[in-house]
Parts: C-alpha cells; sequence; structure tokens
C-alpha cells in the first residue's frame, strides 16, 4: 500500500467546483461564534459540495485569518452569504421548496441513525456552541434530528456535527 501524492488526488480546482454543484444543499450557520469551526464547516462542505454556506447572526464572515487557518482555501470555493436574521432566511428557504432540518436535541428529534432524507432540496441548520439551534429557528423547520451520543458529554462540536451529518447524507443518497 503506497500513500498518494497531492497531484494524484484529482481535485477539483475552484471553477470545476463551482460547475460540479449541481443540487440545492444548504448549510446554516445560526449565530456559530468560532472562527475555527466556521473555516471547518468550509472545507467539509467543499468535500460535499455543498451549494452554499449561509452565515447568520454573530457568525463570522470570510476573509479572516482564523477562518482561512481551518478552511485551507475552502472559504473560496464554497459559496457563501451573511444574513442578520437565521429566521427570515429559513422563511425564504421554505418558500423555495427547501426542507430544513435544525440539528439539535429536541423533543421528538429523529435519530440520525434512522432518519430517511428527503428528495428536493435541503438545509441544515447548526448552532451555537453554547446555545445550540435558537427555538424560533426550530419552530420553523420541519423537523430535529439529533446526533446519538454515548459518553458523558451532552453535544459534540458544531463543525464535527456538521461533518457527520454531511457524511451521513451523502451516504444516504449514494446508497
Amino acid at each position: 500500500m503506497r500513500k498518494k501524492a497531492n497531484e494524484e488526488l484529482g481535485r477539483l480546482n475552484n471553477d470545476e467546483y463551482s460547475k460540479s454543484v449541481n443540487r440545492d444543499l444548504v448549510i446554516i450557520a445560526d449565530n456559530v461564534r468560532s472562527m475555527n469551526n466556521i473555516g471547518s464547516m468550509f472545507r467539509t462542505s467543499d468535500a460535499f459540495l455543498v451549494s452554499k454556506i449561509y452565515l447568520c447572526g454573530i457568525s463570522a464572515i470570510p476573509p479572516h485569518r482564523e477562518i482561512t487557518k481551518t478552511a485551507i482555501g475552502a472559504e473560496k470555493s464554497v459559496p457563501w452569504e451573511y444574513r442578520k436574521h437565521t429566521s427570515e432566511l429559513i422563511d425564504e428557504l421554505l418558500s423555495n421548496g427547501f426542507t430544513l432540518i435544525a440539528i439539535e436535541q429536541a423533543d421528538d428529534a429523529r435519530n440520525m441513525m434512522n432518519v430517511t432524507y428527503p428528495d428536493g432540496p435541503i438545509g441544515f441548520v447548526f448552532g451555537n456552541e453554547i446555545d445550540g439551534v435558537s427555538q424560533d429557528v426550530i419552530n420553523k423547520c420541519q423537523y430535529c434530528m439529533e446526533i446519538p451520543q454515548l459518553g458523558t458529554k451532552h453535544s459534540f462540536n458544531v463543525s464535527v456535527s456538521c461533518g457527520m451529518v454531511l457524511w451521513d447524507y451523502e451516504k444516504f443518497k449514494n446508497n
């Protein structure tokens, strides 16, 4: 077994990325405060061909050194948009036919291990590192999805959650 060189990986350049994104898959960052988390969300979104990241409320926006440090250029390949109010964005996406899923621990949340993702445009909402997704946003989403946890902690890091959800979604779509 031999580790591949970067040149052998067949990576897309930014132009090829924008031409490859042909699905309506968006990430909504609801007041995510850490720039490192934002950067990681960009990098993961690039890997899974996310069509857009919406940075809402107090979420940091590029360009910023702390975002770039973890995004490693993905903030240039993944389209993004800033919105002051997450709730207003949710209304807009709903009116455009999106299914919106808040990644949150909530009454009647669906367990990610058993979820069936709907066809059509989809948006995953990730919340603040301390307070999670705001209740007014949860109220507007079609449902909440919870990532099962077995240990003593009550939550995953938001960028880790983003990675797990996008991986699970991609696995579902390809089976």
